[in-house]
């Protein structure tokens, strides 16, 4: 039944392992991150049953998910928990990333009442400029952070190229392992993870013989779609087809290409503006941005996406002959992955096959 997705569960086992293989070579541990596929529970034991023994989500319900369907990982909440979600945390993620003394303090009380311990990673802003503290106020978190009963302060991270699109360069690595070095012999902590980023560190990991203090990173992106982030360059060796999404078209007419009347804004708000082609195959799908970030999709035949509402999506079918009920692939981006893989109108269809 369409609209689907198609996930080719052989072909992402394939990347699990590369990805593993690279990055263990220089002694770095791959974090499986599975917020791109909403904690998907095939593609979280797919992961375990490779190798990753650490998963992330950014999202408590997805952890839960995972954790009661009796995936055997240690499960790790890859943002700051909000307040109102902090005895849930406690419950579902064995480490949290964290950059709040307000939500530290009550993960440690929760920790407390619950008879266990919160282990937690520091993040330090490092110019991205998402989440993280700024390095002046360092020594002031860990002095806060180090005595506090049900916190275990395991590590400090930070981000790139997520949200300000800073590239985790050499110089950016560098300055995060001499914060770590500083850490440790400042206050005797032994600081097992240096979490260095994401899958946006691949080009400085493969350009750089040293890599200092970091030993951890986050990797989704590399791991599903087999590509890099800083440019979405294709990783050698790595599958960037695992994911097909499909849709059935309802409509196949004979239109003009340019709307005809006095123009208003569209479902989305904007003015749109189309080419004059003259008259065009318009193909219709029963999807729309309700379902897909449809910006995201690119058709596998040679097809123009003219645009998209809530619920429909039209193509120029061009010189194919597209007609009712024919389905339509396309590959995806990380966009139209997470979109796709949170949506409940798409169904999720899982193949084994190289």
């Amino acid at each position: 039944m369409m609209p689907k997705m198609e996930i080719n569960l052989s072909k992402i086992a394939h990347n699990v392992k590369a990805i593993k293989a690279l990055y263990e070579a220089k002694g770095i541990q791959v974090m499986g991150v599975t917020k791109g596929v909403c904690g998907s529970i095939e593609l979280a034991n797919l992961l375990v049953d490779n190798g990753i023994s650490q998963l992330g989500d950014s999202k408590v319900s997805n952890l839960r998910k995972m954790k009661e369907a009796g995936v055997q990982a240690e499960f790790v909440l890859l943002r700051t928990p909000a307040l109102s979600e902090v005895e849930a945390v406690v419950d579902y993620a064995d480490i949290s990333l964290n950059s709040e003394l307000v939500v530290i303090n009550q993960l440690a009380q929760c920790a407390v009442s619950k008879n266990t311990v919160q282990k937690i990673i520091l993040m330090i802003e490092l110019g991205d400029l998402r989440e993280g503290i700024m390095t002046e106020n360092i020594d002031r978190y860990i002095q806060s952070i180090m005595h506090l009963p049900g916190i275990e302060l395991v590590g400090i991270g930070a981000n790139f190229a997520c949200f300000g699109g800073v590239k985790p360069d050499a110089e950016k690595m560098n300055t995060l392992s001499l914060l770590a070095a500083d850490i440790r012999n400042r206050y005797d902590l032994s600081l097992p993870y240096v979490s260095g980023g994401n899958s946006a560190n691949f080009t400085w990991f493969t350009s750089t013989e040293e890599i200092g203090e970091v030993n951890h990173l986050r990797i989704g992106e590399s791991i599903l779609l087999g590509r890099e982030t800083l440019t979405r360059m294709p990783i050698p060796g790595l599958y960037t087809d695992a994911f097909t999404f499909y849709s059935e078209v309802i409509e196949s007419k004979i239109k003009p290409s340019v709307p005809y009347g006095e123009i208003a804004q569209n479902a989305l708000g904007f003015y749109p503006a189309f080419e004059e082609l003259g008259n065009i195959r318009r193909c219709i799908l029963g999807v729309g941005f309700q379902d897909v970030f449809v910006s995201g999709l690119t058709p596998l035949l040679d097809l123009n996406v003219v645009g998209f509402s809530s619920d429909h999506t039209v193509l120029d079918a061009k010189n194919v002959n597209l007609q009712v009920g024919d389905p339509v692939a396309f590959s995806v981006n990380y966009g139209a992955l997470l979109s796709i893989m949170t949506s409940t109108t798409v169904t999720k269809e899982y193949i084994y096959d190289l």
